[in-house]
């Protein structure tokens, strides 16, 4: 079974689809270049559409030896509601986080990878950027939604927005 992902580096864009002789090529070539990776980040929002990435980082973390670190981000201004009232209070949200990203740390773990945890407070992507940086992370790995234009318009594209600044390799895995 081939793999979803397609690795995206700063500046250049996606290589392949998923299937194609090329996308794979690509991929072992991505791959390849994760042999020095000592530190890789699965970047999260424990949603459905980064389920495929979790699997993907843990892979990738069991296969080169690197330690994953898990990444997910509370976005304040995700549980505002209209007139100002919170869907949950941060300190809510951060715990029901923690406890997801654990299993998924144990998961990893169970799959024979070193694994660790963090879950920051902020915008996502700037979260994670400054969280890979923080962290001193070889790799990223994060799923993308897989919205089409107008949706990456009006709500804008963290993987998109990760792929283009950050400073170390990153892997985005199609839901």
């Amino acid at each position: 079974m081939e793999s979803a992902a397609k690795r995206i580096a700063h500046g250049t864009p996606p290589i392949g689809q998923s299937g194609s002789g090329d996308a794979a090529r690509q991929e072992r070539t991505f791959e390849a270049q994760l042999v020095g990776v000592r530190r890789l980040m699965l970047a999260t929002d424990l949603s459905s559409a980064s389920e495929r990435a979790a699997d993907e980082a843990i892979r990738v973390a069991v296969e080169s030896g690197a330690e994953l670190v898990v990444l997910s981000v509370v976005d304040p201004g995700r549980l505002r509601l209209p007139g100002g009232l919170f869907l949950r209070r941060v300190d809510q949200e951060r715990a029901r986080i923690e406890a997801d990203v654990q299993k998924l740390v144990r998961r990893a773990r169970q799959a024979g990878a070193r694994a660790t945890f963090l879950v920051w407070e902020g915008d996502p992507a700037e979260a994670i950027l400054a969280a890979a940086e923080s962290e001193q992370i070889d790799a990223i790995v994060l799923g993308s939604h897989g919205r089409g234009l107008l949706g990456r318009l009006v709500l804008g594209s963290i993987s998109g927005a990760v792929s283009e600044q950050a400073t170390c390799q990153v892997l985005v895995v199609a839901a």
